[in-house]
């Protein structure tokens, strides 16, 4: 309703409808869980890093937006669960340095 309403009064078609928004969140969180992997796989990254789970959490966020807009819950929740998984490890990583 309101992409209607303001695609209406504006007379300009919006970039992005939920629709493209959610799959352009999607592109990027797969991009970014595929970056990680790839980096890791290859010794470019450790999961010792804080940039590995940052690229997980990204992909996570990206993918859980996309899920939410497709109605499709088991992958909300594993990817919920997977940015849970690399939050607990930064602050792992954070936890360690200080010691």
């Amino acid at each position: 309703m309101l992409t209607q309403l303001l695609h209406h009064q504006s007379n300009i078609p919006l970039l992005f409808t939920s629709r493209e928004l959610s799959t352009a969140f999607g592109w990027v969180g797969t991009i970014s869980y595929l970056i990680a992997y790839l980096l890791l796989s290859i010794n470019k990254l450790k999961s010792t890093q804080k940039i590995y789970h940052l690229l997980n959490i990204v992909g996570a966020t990206g993918l859980t937006y996309n899920a939410l807009v497709l109605n499709d819950y088991p992958n909300v929740i594993v990817n919920i669960v997977w940015a849970t998984i690399a939050l607990i490890a930064i602050v792992v990583i954070v936890r360690r340095k200080k010691d």
